[in-house]
């Protein structure tokens, strides 16, 4: 598979339930697309930046010195190879209510078991009737999202006969996670122009992403080389042997879609019921691009604002220039929020941040794009900084450099001039997003390669249900029905309606068809369509 370049977003890997503010409770809110990083606070705003200071610019992926670093979680690895490994005991304990936690070890190198082991964290749900039907993995996307959270609020009605355990993926949150700037050199990395429109931007966004790409060697080291979506799929297998399950039961949301899709086809024998809601591209076609599914669910924003009265306009058309005006003033200048600059790439986040929840977040979005027009940005200062993982006290958590580190282990890209070129195209193909979302230089100028490409079939799998929705903004429904068509024994189910994410409380009819085949093993009509 091949994955498009990294920009503040990622095409095909998207992120955690951060947004809670934003949808309702009672859906869980699986994914946001992370930030991948794009400026730094060596490049002072204003400062015109000599790019000859990044070496090999022309030569993707540029090499660096090695890094001896020790991330959390590394630990001796056990006796006997592989086998020492599927030996262990998880040994549970409760970590707060309901629920239970564990550790166990993980190879760094699954080719080479016995040099490093590395640390994955775990959270359960235990089965509450009977007969137990074994246990059910959730992940809740990213590349970055804690499954270990997701647990806490998955909407487990009607699968109460199955454990659900949730599991943080290799290099995020709790399970050895990948370390880069500290706080403040984040935060002032966040606040440069994604969408650079003159040289002096162009060349602080390349060294800015380059000196990210440094740092995150620097202080995460080999964990970097070992941290892709392959990696993940043969640890999930270890934690599918570890519980004692035969084959595996999984619901990924996202970018989880993309774990399950590779579970098949690396694992085909041991796919037993796999859900995946809110479908990745997975295929090699680049004709549909994730700003496209952006400037849609704004497009439909905008078109319910007008019919709703609302202050931003009395049209589509004039909503949607409202928006776009106001942040090419942000721009050239920034709105003042407390100590914190309001720019034009931390406002788009923030109303992308929205846009995850579909129509139930839409009037807080108008109420406070029209604060923030009033002066006031505060609401979308907030939003923006939920979607990159940013909390209150100016910390930043996992996510914000697990989602490059991951995505460019899968990613595939030509170099930093071919992703001028994808600009260039994306902006013909979706005029809004596809302009501020800017150009993705962060895997070109990443220090690991990226791994073997492949395109999943998962041949021999049972059959795979496959969620999408109509309205998605962040993985655009074609890449649901070409993940079912793509996947020998996919299943599709479409839901007509918005948002990121469908099972957990937005279609009954969803739902239902989801705990049918989870609990019963009824296998849902391909091509069926729910409201």
């Amino acid at each position: 598979m091949r994955v498009r370049t990294l920009g503040r977003w990622a095409v095909a890997t998207l992120a955690l339930a951060l947004l809670a503010a934003c949808v309702p409770q009672q859906t869980p809110s699986p994914s946001a697309p992370a930030p991948s990083p794009s400026a730094t606070a060596a490049v002072p705003s204003g400062e015109v930046i000599d790019v000859s200071l990044v070496p090999n610019l022309e030569v993707d992926r540029p090499t660096s010195t090695d890094s001896n670093a020790q991330p959390a979680g590394f630990e001796d690895a056990p006796k006997g190879g592989l086998a020492g490994y599927t030996k262990q005991q998880l040994d549970w304990s409760t970590c707060g209510g309901k629920y239970e936690c564990a550790e166990v070890l993980a190879p760094l190198d699954y080719a080479n078991p016995d040099d490093q082991a590395i640390t994955l964290a775990l959270a359960k749900k235990a089965a509450t009737k009977s007969p137990k039907l074994g246990t059910l993995f959730v992940n809740p996307g990213g590349p970055g999202g804690s499954g270990r959270n997701l647990v806490t609020y998955f909407a487990s009605t009607g699968l109460e006969q199955y454990d659900i355990v949730g599991w943080d993926p290799r290099g995020t949150n709790a399970s050895t996670p990948v370390k880069c700037f500290d706080d403040e050199e984040t935060q002032a990395f966040t606040e440069l122009d994604s969408s650079p429109d003159d040289p002096a931007e162009t060349e602080a966004l390349i060294v800015g992403t380059w000196q990210f790409a440094q740092s995150c060697r620097e202080h995460s080291g080999a964990l970097l080389d070992h941290i892709s979506t392959v990696d993940t799929v043969r640890d999930l297998d270890l934690l599918r042997q570890l519980v004692g399950d035969e084959k595996l039961t999984f619901l990924g949301y996202s970018y989880g879609t993309q774990i399950g899709s590779y579970y098949a086809d690396v694992f085909p024998q041991q796919v037993g019921r796999l859900v995946l809601d809110a479908a990745v591209d997975i295929t090699d076609d680049d004709s549909v691009i994730q700003a496209m599914g952006f400037d849609l669910a704004l497009g439909n924003f905008a078109a319910w604002c007008a019919r709703q009265k609302c202050s931003l306009g009395s049209s589509k058309q004039a909503v949607l220039k409202t928006i776009t005006d106001f942040f090419d003033e942000l721009d050239a200048t920034p709105l003042k929020v407390g100590d914190r600059p309001l720019t034009q790439t931390i406002a788009v986040s923030g109303v992308a941040a929205y846009l995850y929840g579909g129509i139930p977040a839409w009037r807080t979005l108008s109420n406070d794009l029209k604060s923030a027009l009033a002066g006031d940005g505060t609401r979308l200062l907030k939003a923006s900084d939920r979607l990159n993982d940013r909390n209150e006290d100016g910390t930043f958590g996992s996510l914000f450099y697990s989602f490059p580190a991951i995505g460019c282990a899968d990613g595939y890209d030509k170099g930093v001039v071919e992703a001028e070129q994808r600009w260039v195209i994306d902006q013909q193909k979706a005029p809004i997003f596809g302009t501020y979302f800017g150009p993705g230089y962060t895997c070109p100028l990443w220090t690991a390669r990226s791994t073997i490409q492949f395109k999943p079939t998962g041949s021999g799998a049972a059959p795979i249900v496959v969620v999408g929705a109509t309205g998605d903004p962040a993985t655009p429904y074609q890449s649901a029905v070409t993940m079912a068509k793509q996947l020998e024994s996919g299943v599709l189910v479409t839901y007509a309606g918005e948002g990121h994410g469908t099972f957990g409380g937005k279609s009954t009819c969803v739902d239902r068809l989801v705990i049918d085949y989870l609990v019963n093993g009824t296998v849902p009509t391909d091509g069926v369509k729910c409201q």
